[in-house]
């Protein structure tokens, strides 16, 4: 619900976007993606929730995103980089030029704001 100058995540207030990485993308698994889209300011950024099922698919961010993760676990590697290891409590910055992994170990759902 958005009322003026603030917004609350009611995931029960909105249906999700449903979708899946794209397939040129997927490395392993059937991973499945959820997105309630609660938030948009000036076109250009965005906050929300996101959910994944367990799989592995390459990532490459044109954007700017900030995420927390709220349960589950994941792992996020960048191109020639060490993986990290996400679990529930962890944040992350992931800057526009990042291209990598994102591999879904127990179904992970995060909240993020993002700028495109």
């Amino acid at each position: 619900m958005t009322v003026s100058t603030w917004t609350v995540f009611d995931l029960s207030a909105i249906e999700p976007e449903e979708g899946a990485p794209a397939p040129d993308r997927l490395i392993s698994g059937a991973p499945t993606f959820r997105t309630w889209n609660f938030d948009e300011a000036d076109g250009d950024v965005y906050a929300g929730v996101w959910e994944a099922t367990p799989g592995k698919w390459r990532i490459v961010y044109d954007e700017w995103e900030y995420f927390h993760i709220l349960s589950g676990r994941s792992i996020v590697t960048e191109e020639g980089g060490e993986p990290v290891h996400l679990k529930a409590g962890d944040s992350m910055v992931l800057r526009p030029g990042f291209k990598g992994t994102w591999e879904v170990i127990e179904t992970t759902r995060k909240d993020y704001v993002i700028r495109v």
